[in-house]
Formats: C-alpha cells, structure tokens, sequence
C-alpha cells in the first residue's frame, strides 16, 4: 500500500478528512523553507504538496508567484529543491509529498531524470498543471518505470468524457479545482457544478478527491467536505502566512503552527449516533 492509499483508509477509519497544505519548496530560503515545512507537518498536515521555484507558473495568483521568485531570489532552483525533499523525507518517512509543478521544469530535466530523482528523494506523486491529457502518455509511462503516482487536475468546465479520462489516469487522488482562474485565498467562489464532477468522478472510481483554489477557512473546509471529496489543499491562505512574516521566522512558525492546527481540526466529521 502506497502512502496515499495508507493515508485516505486511515482518514476514512478515523472519520476524518485530509488537509493537505501547499508551498513553494526554498520559500523564503532553504533553511527556513524546511522549518516551515516542518511545522506543517508537525502540526497536523495530512500530506504535502509542494511546488517547485518557477519564474512562469500558469495557475498561481500574485501570492504564490511572489514565493516562486522569493526562493529564487535566493538562489534555490530544482536542484536545491530536491536537497530539501531528500532532507525532509528523511526525517518523515511516512508523509504522502505530491509534486505541483509545469511541464518546462521536468522537460528541462529530461522526463527520465526527473522521475528518476523523485523516486531517489522519496516523492510519491506528481501534478503537472499544464499537461493536457492527450500529451501525457510519455509521462506517465515514465512516471509508472520509477513508481510515481500520476495526478490530473479535473477543471469546472470538465467534460464527461474527460471526467472519466481523469478518473482512470489518477493515481493517489485527483485534483479538483473549485473554480476557474488562477490561485488566491481572496476568490472563495466555487463553481456551480462541482457536485456533479465529484458524483461522475465517484461514478468513474478516481482515487480520492482533494478539493483546491481559495480553500482558505475552516468553514470552507467543513463545507467541502459535505460534497463527498476526501479533503482539501491548502496553498495562497498558507503562503500568505510566510509572506506577512518575512521579517520575523519565529512568529511565521507560530502563525502556520496555528493554522495548520485550526484547519486540520476542521477535518474531523461528526459522527451519526446510533
């Protein structure tokens, strides 16, 4: 059993949903880039993903692109970015990590070094935002030689058929996005139709759902749950965080420490009573 598969049948026997907070790997440096990681996972993260420092990303919004070039401003490209996974696995061992990342950043790698070094560094998966389902062949052969989940991100204005294209190409969960756009805390809008992606989803047996984009308060959290996804993903409401205490580490860690904790507690569904 993968570590995602392990994760989602303990969740589902505790009852529970899964948090899953993002942030850019060597954001705002390496060194505190895991201390920050650390403590999301210290304090309640179910799983990670993580994106790696891009100068072009196409989904994030001003909060996640100013990280991106916070961490490389400071140096810190994929090489440094797998250090840190490696440094980070090896102390938890047993934490589903994800990968979010652009196609450029593994084409530049050549696909077999770069799904060669994720399974080196103990990655479980890997998201490529802008891999359209046709291209993804020679990805995902190459995913599976180096036993990487592959993850495909399911949009609003999906159709049936590639609803069930996704269903059966995702492996550890899929990704759904709440809304059309790019990524912010701010747009808590969630498209209309997400119950019915999330019933045809269900209807073509995908992996476990994780719903993501403006998932920012436990409220939201307790709301996603009740549509039948299996959790959520964290990413501009957890950046913001690092980027409003830039200027003082300590209080970033308290700060993430905090929300992590609030927003996994949100995770906890009630049970019927018989």
């Amino acid at each position: 059993m993968n570590r995602f598969e392990k994760k989602f049948t303990e969740l589902d026997q505790a009852n529970q949903g899964a948090f899953v907070p993002f942030v850019t790997l060597c954001d705002p440096d390496f060194d505190r880039s895991f201390e920050i990681i650390c403590t999301l996972i210290d304090n309640g993260a179910d799983a990670l993903e993580l994106g790696f420092p891009f100068s072009d990303p196409l989904l994030d919004g001003e909060v996640i692109q100013a990280a991106n070039q916070r961490a490389l401003s400071a140096d810190c490209s994929s090489k440094e970015s797998f250090a840190l996974l490696k440094k980070v696995r090896s102390i938890y061992p047993n934490i589903p990590i994800s990968l979010l990342l652009c196609t450029n950043l593994v084409y530049a790698q050549t696909l077999e070094t770069f799904y060669k070094n994720c399974e080196e560094v103990g990655i479980d998966a890997v998201l490529i935002a802008d891999l359209p389902l046709f291209a993804a062949t020679p990805y995902r052969e190459m995913a599976k030689k180096y036993h990487i989940q592959p993850v495909f991100i399911c949009p609003p204005n999906a159709s049936s058929e590639t609803i069930q294209e996704i269903a059966k190409y995702s492996e550890g969960y899929v990704y759904l996005v709440s809304r059309a756009g790019v990524t912010s805390a701010e747009n808590q809008t969630y498209s209309t139709n997400l119950t019915r992606l999330i019933n045809q989803l269900k209807q073509y047996n995908s992996p476990p759902i994780l719903q993501g984009f403006g998932i920012a308060t436990t409220e939201q959290v307790k709301k996603s749950l009740t549509t039948g996804v299996s959790g959520v993903i964290s990413g501009s409401a957890t950046v913001k965080i690092i980027e409003k205490n830039l200027q003082d580490h300590s209080q970033c860690l308290i700060e993430l420490a905090k929300f992590t904790k609030e927003m996994k507690s949100a995770t906890f569904r009630s049970r019927e009573i018989k």
